[in-house]
């Protein structure tokens, strides 16, 4: 009994700073115990398409929060950097270059480049004018920059920058873009590159992270101590036992194997983001990243030069979210030009607090985690409404309400961790002045 209560004890500071993930499993898991209807090849396809289109814009907000910028709402600004490519090159792809849709993603990755980067630079110098409200400079920054892009499309296209009047994309009266436009060639253009049946790529990248997970544990690199002991052995047979029924399913062709084909090209394209985040903070930038966030002041005595490491960060956010947009745009096949971006900051931000994340504290795993938990929560909503309640509308508005309150309460969990630790930390006498 007192092994067993070691053990809990040994594991406690785990499951509190993972509780929201946890939650949200929790509430994955009761969604299929209330409804019946949701085969789980639909829930598969579903989910997967999700995680493809979003998890390039959630990665990009790791950066920022290792280098001490918070949660960086203001990727807001790289969405729009992303969606102002892709109506440029339309716009001229259509008038005069009719390129094919491959070539048209590759020159709206590279328009979008210098226009998020140097938005990012501006970004990037207010955050160092608001120093230590971030978070709240983010978020007014984006409301001002989506003003500034409504001003450009709907008034300076056609009055001060010259555009076709009659050209698809122009309002009729030649002032200013349509509400939607379509991404022609450009719908579909990563994905039809190359696809692959979903559980050969479920088998190929679960066998990659078990050899990974048991190299780094052999090596002692990631040795896990006594009390994450037992992580480590989850995590190893989570992993063969995905191994273990994929083979199955290959083998028997169950109704698992119907689930949508993988864009390869896609998932190379977030795991090389994945390994850019990785690496960077093994190289002398990525250090200074991890200095500043920790302290700015100790940073500064080091000699790093907090101001520049801390405009680079953005940038290098802004300029991956507005590389996600593309992405995430020429998934769905038609630009939304006035509001596909608004919910952008909101959304991913609270993807990456799903995934266990915090403002100081963010890895690729808790992005990669919080994203498929989010989407899960989102598929998952109406079914619950519908069952609970009779009608899946009160779960869209379940969803909404979920998006804001993960954001509260993870900024609540992570402020009251914060305090137990410290807590934990203070000399025994000092406890107990405080506790009299």
């Amino acid at each position: 009994m007192r092994k067993a209560k070691n053990m809990l004890s040994k594991q406690m500071p785990y499951l509190t700073d993972n509780i929201v993930p946890i939650i949200f499993i929790a509430f994955t898991l009761l969604g299929f115990a209330l409804t019946d209807n949701v085969p789980i090849n639909y829930f598969l396809s579903e989910l997967s398409s999700r995680f493809y289109r979003n998890a390039f814009i959630v990665l990009s907000l790791i950066i920022p929060v290792i280098a001490g910028l918070g949660l960086n709402f203001g990727i807001v600004i790289g969405a729009m950097s992303g969606q102002l490519a892709i109506i440029i090159v339309r716009y001229l792809s259509i008038e005069y270059l009719h390129l094919s849709g491959v070539w048209e993603l590759f020159f709206c990755i590279v328009l979008a480049l210098p226009i998020a980067a140097f938005i990012g630079f501006l970004t990037g110098r207010l955050y160092n004018k608001t120093r230590g409200q971030e978070m709240i400079a983010s978020l007014i920054v984006g409301f001002f920059a989506n003003g500034v892009y409504q001003f450009i499309l709907l008034f300076a296209t056609g009055v001060i920058i010259p555009v076709r009047a009659t050209h698809p994309m122009i309002k009729p009266d030649g002032v200013g873009v349509r509400m939607t436009v379509d991404m022609g060639e450009l719908h579909y253009s990563l994905q039809n590159i190359m696809k692959t049946p979903f559980m050969w790529t479920v088998l190929v990248v679960s066998a990659v992270l078990l050899t990974l997970v048991v190299a780094l544990y052999l090596t002692g690199r990631k040795r896990p101590d006594k009390g994450n002991k037992v992580i480590f052995i989850i995590k190893v047979l989570l992993l063969a036992a995905i191994i273990a029924y994929s083979v199955f399913a290959i083998a028997t062709k169950n109704n698992i194997t119907k689930v949508k084909e993988v864009p390869t090209v896609t998932i190379i394209f977030i795991g090389l983001l994945c390994l850019f985040t990785e690496l960077i903070m093994k190289t002398k930038l990525g250090q200074d990243f991890r200095s500043v966030g920790q302290s700015q002041h100790i940073a500064r005595s080091n000699g790093i030069n907090v101001d520049k490491t801390r405009i680079i960060a953005v940038i290098m956010s802004t300029v991956m979210a507005a590389w996600g947009q593309i992405f995430y745009l020429q998934d769905m096949g038609t630009l939304n030009v006035y509001g596909a971006h608004t919910q952008i900051g909101m959304f991913s931000v609270a993807a990456l607090l799903v995934g266990g994340a915090s403002v100081r504290k963010a890895t690729v795993s808790q992005a990669l985690i919080g994203t498929i938990l989010f989407n899960s929560m989102f598929i998952m909503s109406p079914e619950i409404g519908k069952a609970v309640f009779g009608n899946a509308l009160l779960g869209e508005y379940f969803r909404t309400f979920m998006v804001y309150g993960i954001i509260g309460m993870a900024l609540g969990i992570y402020v009251w961790n914060d305090n137990r630790k410290a807590r934990i930390t203070l000399d025994p006498i000092e406890l107990n002045a405080q506790d009299n």
